[in-house]
Formats: C-alpha cells, sequence, structure tokens
C-alpha cells in the first residue's frame, strides 16, 4: 500500500508499514495524526502519538509548553479583568454614589420634563450644580457608559418630579 494510506491495510498492504512502506516485520497499528495506520516499530516509535519523548517528570515536552501557555493566558486574562483607576478623579467615591438601576426611557423622561421647564440643558445643570455632559449623557440614554453618578440622578428625579429609577 501507499505511503501514508489511511484506506484498509487489510490483506492488500502485504505486511508493509503504511508511513515507510518498510516490508515485513512486525506490524502495530499506531494513531498517527489522527488516523489509525499499520506502522513498523520505527515509526510507532517516532511517529505515534503515545509515544513521545518525556520529561524527566514524566510530562511529554508537548503537555509541559501546553501548560506554560494556559497558565500565561489564564494569567492576561486575570490583568486584565482588574479595574483600571487611572481614570478616577482623586477624592471621588465611586463606591458610594453607585448608579441605581434606570427605568428604560429614562433619558426621553428627563427631556420632556427639562423641556416643559422651558430650560436648556446649559441651564438645567447650572441650577442643579452638576456638569452638562452628565445632563446630556442621561436625556441620550448612556448614563452608565458616562459613569453618570446615583447623585446625579436624585437630584435630576427631585427637581424635575420624575421617577428615573426603577424600584424592583
Amino acid at each position: 500500500m501507499a505511503k501514508y494510506s489511511t484506506g484498509d491495510g487489510g490483506a492488500s498492504a502485504g505486511g508493509s508499514c503504511e508511513l515507510c512502506g518498510a516490508d515485513g516485520g512486525d506490524l502495530q497499528t499506531a494513531n498517527v495524526a489522527g488516523a489509525t495506520l499499520q506502522v513498523c516499530s520505527d515509526c510507532a516509535k517516532n511517529h505515534g502519538e503515545n509515544d513521545r519523548t518525556t520529561s524527566s517528570s514524566g510530562d511529554s515536552r508537548d503537555e509541559v509548553d501546553r501548560r506554560k501557555r494556559a497558565a500565561q493566558n489564564t494569567a492576561k486574562l486575570q490583568d486584565s479583568q482588574k479595574p483600571d483607576a487611572s481614570h478616577w478623579e482623586e477624592g471621588a467615591d465611586y463606591d458610594s454614589d453607585q448608579l441605581p438601576y434606570l427605568v428604560s426611557d429614562y433619558g426621553s423622561t428627563v427631556t420632556e420634563a427639562r423641556q416643559e421647564r422651558g430650560l436648556q440643558t446649559s441651564e438645567l445643570a447650572d441650577e442643579l450644580d452638576i456638569d452638562e455632559s452628565d445632563v446630556l449623557a442621561v436625556e441620550q440614554g448612556r448614563a452608565t457608559q458616562a459613569n453618570v453618578g446615583g447623585s446625579t440622578i436624585a437630584v435630576l428625579e427631585e427637581f424635575l418630579d420624575v421617577d428615573l429609577v426603577d424600584e424592583r
């Protein structure tokens, strides 16, 4: 049978190794790159997936490398999940001013209430002594992405007499 054949060796193989083509000898069944082949003892030793060179601890070199890469990837993942406080303002207490769950249409609710009072976003921000960018973020429905604090939501609710917090 031809070299690297994955077909059924059967009687047509003539007792030759399916990898190197060596005739005669004692053939063994070996798993080579996912294929089950009839191979000579040399090919079984060099190409069989069960007979890899092992280190002194008994682990194959490929296994040691795989574990090392897995540990490095795990460390990278853990590092990427740690919070980055480099962009936080000094003196701010973000844990005590958490944004509560908001109703689904909070942005349009604030916009309508502001317009009913005849105020521009800058006027509302000045009146409440909050950043105009926070007012805009709330009106545009992106309070979470803009890191708007819960105190800003509370001030808007009270001044505009609207319900923004989803009481679940």
